[in-house]
């Protein structure tokens, strides 16, 4: 291990590493299920749902294997939020355009995203990604990580809990942050989910809260691997909760659990599946313009989060650049080419590595045992399922917190850097896409050097990033 990863260099252990990878794996182990359930319309238990499923934890397994042993940092990837919903819509539009039966559509779309990764592949052999990463302004790198800290402290205690309670009739969700804590009084919080789902929002928060008290004073004691102590801890306090509150069973769902690995649906519907007829019959201006849009924002959400949170743990060298950038780049471009072979949208690093970066992972060994708990999610998976979401908020609220120590580096008397980091601290949680935070931001900061008389301090290739995301924003259809 220490000839591999390189520990005492790092100033780590393998303790240290293996609790920050489980601490990572738990706080994002929820898209084991939520990617199936996206890219099938919540088709559960169909021969596609299960492709899919297996297609997640292998192409993210892989990926996690690529960046820890090619790059050795401690970075998890998985099948991207946000780009997945877009794959969704993609394949949806293909059916609709085409005429084509779902599954086929499917499997056309998924020709889309083996271009995409060997285009990532054939940038990043190149170090083209990596001079996209250095045209980033000094001001608005050391913005990233900030700004991804407000937007895992708004999944934390916004999305990433919702409650499906009587009031919507059991079809959209209540949130913490919107609808508890945004409630004029507890009754009319209470008189709109219902009195069941109003119960089960009390013990969520508390849940939420128990968690994040018991991980700051385990942190503050120096206790290693406070984050996945009260990850477990917040568990056990919703377990509880449910037994003696809600009257139910939290662990139903492993009674009749499978533990064998679907993969004759996999081969039947996924693997290998490339349906290049279906996908010439897209055209070609329409291929374009998605391999360009899912390019775009794949490459800048890459970028966002390994900046930011490799800022946040010492990674980043004095010029704001992190060693390894290259390899770190290609293991999101293979294990996107690995997504698109097996069955899944675009794979790429998890803003939740932060929370294993904040346990005190260091190495690749961080991201190999994330990688490991994935391909193991293939017969574990129901158990992984038990781990409640409000149990995971707790840990990305407190690492969301400690990523916003970066904005003391910015210089807040300058005002084209200060503008754009302002914008893009918004922009993130808001439209839930660093690589939009990050266009934003490029595009306020060129704009700001222009109308201050400072063009000519702007590189070239910021300008064209630029010039991009306008289009991006604004032209493409």
């Amino acid at each position: 291990m220490e000839k591999i990863f390189k520990l005492k260099e790092n100033g780590t252990n393998v303790r240290t590493e293996v609790l920050a990878g489980l601490s990572t794996f738990m706080t994002m182990a929820y898209i084991i299920a939520l990617n199936p359930n996206l890219l099938t319309n919540f088709d559960t238990g169909s021969p596609l749902w299960n492709g899919v499923f297996l297609a997640t934890v292998i192409s993210s397994g892989i990926g996690c294997l690529v960046m820890a042993f090619l790059a050795n940092k401690p970075f998890a990837m998985a099948p991207g939020m946000g780009l997945n919903s877009f794959f969704a819509l993609v394949v949806a539009n293909i059916a609709t355009m085409t005429g084509m039966g779902y599954l086929e559509s499917f499997q056309s779309a998924l020709v889309i995203i083996l271009i995409e990764g060997i285009v990532f592949i054939l940038l990043s052999i190149f170090n083209v990604r990596e001079k996209i990463v250095d045209a980033i302004p000094l001001g608005v790198r050391l913005g990233i990580g900030p700004a991804i800290g407000l937007m895992l402290m708004n999944i934390g205690l916004g999305s990433n809990v919702g409650i499906y309670a009587e009031g919507n009739g059991f079809t959209t969700p209540f949130y913490v942050m919107r609808d508890f804590f945004g409630a004029l009084t507890p009754s009319v919080i209470q008189g709109n989910m219902g009195d069941a789902g109003y119960t089960q929002m009390v013990l969520t928060v508390i849940t939420m809260f128990i968690g994040l008290f018991v991980i700051v004073a385990l942190d503050h004691k120096k206790v290693k691997g406070s984050v996945l102590l009260g990850m477990l801890a917040a568990s056990v306090v919703y377990w509880i909760g449910s037994f003696a509150v809600l009257n139910t069973n939290p662990f139903a769902s492993l009674a009749n659990a499978s533990f064998l690995p679907p993969f004759a649906d996999m081969a039947e519907t996924t693997l290998f599946k490339l349906n290049f007829a279906g996908f010439a019959q897209i055209g070609w201006f329409t291929v374009i313009t998605l391999v360009i849009t899912f390019c775009v924002i794949d490459m800048f959400d890459t970028i966002g989060t390994l900046v930011g949170t490799a800022s946040r743990a010492g990674m980043l060298d004095e010029k704001g650049n992190m060693p390894k950038m290259k390899e770190a780049l290609m293991a999101d471009a293979v294990g996107t080419t690995v997504g698109s072979v097996t069955g899944t949208s675009t794979v790429t690093t998890f803003v939740e590595s932060a929370a294993g970066v904040e346990a005190g992972g260091r190495t690749g060994l961080t991201a190999l045992t994330v990688g490991v708990m994935f391909l193991l999610s293939m017969f574990i998976a129901p158990i992984a399922a038990i781990i409640p979401a409000a149990a995971t908020s707790a840990a990305l609220i407190y690492v969301g917190i400690l990523m916003l120590g970066n904005l003391k580096k910015i210089d807040f008397g300058d005002m084209t850097q200060l503008l754009p980091v302002c914008i893009m601290l918004l922009a993130m949680p808001v439209s839930g896409s660093i690589g939009h935070g990050i266009g934003l931001a490029l595009i306020t900061y060129t704009i700001m050097k222009m109308v201050t008389g400072k063009a000519k301090e702007v590189s070239v290739l910021t300008y064209v990033l630029s010039l991009i995301f306008l289009v991006k924003f604004f032209l493409v259809a």
